[in-house]
């Protein structure tokens, strides 16, 4: 076995790949539970991918066969309706740990020099997560699955000049049908994981590259030692990987009560109406997406003009990406900023959850009055970055940890 392992390792280098991005990489000695959720979100990655390859058997891709298929898996096959409450539920977990490993780095400044190739990695990651999760969304053709794709979809429409054969295009059709589950099947299940993966392994590269960040918001590669290994790190195994564990199996078990006692989430993981097949003639009450998308989905709703919502709704993804240059604070850590920072970085987390709960409810006047309100404050904690990142008075961050 040794000899084997070394022809192996003589042309293909397994043990300093291992030692460097595993168990000698060094890292922050002091951090807090907020960097748990980067290992938790690739936990949650590796389950999406394991119940997702274990639901294709079972699934047909066709607009007679998608919804039956799906209570054929549910109902039929052994054990078939915990793998997809474990999927659906995974779909839930995964963007909630996403969107408190982003809201870690807007509170430490992750994104800032020389990281800003590590957030652009991060929010692409999230880009395609939503995709994905959209595509999955549509996959067992339930009445919101339908109406969803049908919000969605119609929304390129308001492109100008391309807008119609755009639409038609993704679609594949005039209407949703099989060609549309088709598609976004092949995307779902080969594409799009592809890119997701590729993703995450360059963020994790670029990440090693520069070195992770610590809650001080300070740089650990200013003091090392002989060998040239920060004075203020730790090994990531046993260290971390051991701290990591801990969170792993308090995360697992709220996985675990969800999935058994509550895959529907109270309706925001799996609507009622899409326990029913897909009804092109009958419109549901009220149409809205899951709770990861409902942030986005307010801002939509809140611009009375179709073309303007969609607009809004991808400038406030696309506005993420250049957050590492719209900060120009002199310190990293949101512990060391000023008052209008975290006045800001305070109302900003506020407004997105109040977008993420008016988007599961009903309109109504006030609640659209609140939806504009709260998307002016989305926009103007990046818009006004520049200015009072600038002037405010920050604290003098240690030298070490």
């Amino acid at each position: 076995m040794d000899t084997i392992y070394k022809w192996f390792n003589e042309r293909l280098p397994i043990s300093n790949t291992f030692e460097r991005h595993l168990s000698k990489h060094p890292v922050p000695k002091k951090v807090n539970f907020w960097y748990l959720f980067g290992a938790l979100a690739s936990v949650v990655l590796i389950v999406q991918i394991l119940s997702g390859i274990w639901l294709m058997f079972g699934y047909e891709n066709s607009e007679e066969g998608a919804f039956a298929s799906v209570e054929y898996i549910m109902r039929d096959i052994d054990y078939g309706w915990l793998i997809r409450y474990m999927h659906t539920t995974g779909a839930s977990m995964f963007f909630a740990v996403v969107y408190l490993h982003m809201f870690r780095g807007l509170l430490y400044g992750s994104y800032k020099k020389p990281r800003e190739l590590v957030w652009i990695f991060g929010m692409s990651i999230y880009l395609i997560m939503m995709a994905e999760g959209f595509l999955g969304y549509v996959l067992p053709y339930g009445q919101m699955s339908y109406w969803g794709a049908q919000v969605i979809i119609s929304l390129f429409g308001a492109i100008p000049y391309i807008g119609e054969s755009l639409e038609i295009w993704i679609r594949g059709d005039y209407y949703i049908s099989g060609s549309t589950i088709s598609r976004f099947f092949a995307l779902h299940v080969v594409a799009l994981p592809l890119m997701l993966i590729a993703l995450v392994f360059m963020h994790l590269v670029a990440l090693h590259e520069v070195g992770a960040g610590n809650p001080e918001g300070i740089d650990i590669e200013k003091h090392l030692d002989d060998d040239g290994i920060p004075l203020d790190s730790v090994p990531f195994f046993p260290y971390k990987v051991l701290n990591a564990l801990v969170g792993i199996g308090v995360f697992g078990t709220v996985f675990a009560i969800f999935m058994f006692f509550f895959p529907e989430g109270g309706g925001y993981f799996i609507e009622a109406p899409n326990f029913e097949e897909a009804n092109p003639l009958s419109t549901p009450e009220h149409i809205a997406p899951v709770w990861y998308y409902s942030p986005y989905y307010s801002m939509l709703r809140a611009v009375p003009d179709k073309l303007g919502g969609f607009v809004v709704m991808a400038a406030a993804v696309a506005i993420l990406f250049v957050v590492p240059w719209l900060d120009r604070s002199k310190v990293n850590s949101i512990r060391y900023k000023g008052i209008w920072s975290k006045i800001a970085i305070l109302l900003f987390a506020v407004s997105f959850i109040t977008l993420g709960y008016l988007g599961t409810v009903p309109v109504t006047e006030i609640r659209t009055l609140m939806s504009i309100i709260c998307t002016v404050i989305y926009f103007s904690f990046f818009l006004l970055m520049p200015i009072y990142t600038s002037f405010e008075k920050t604290s003098v961050p240690p030298e070490r940890l």
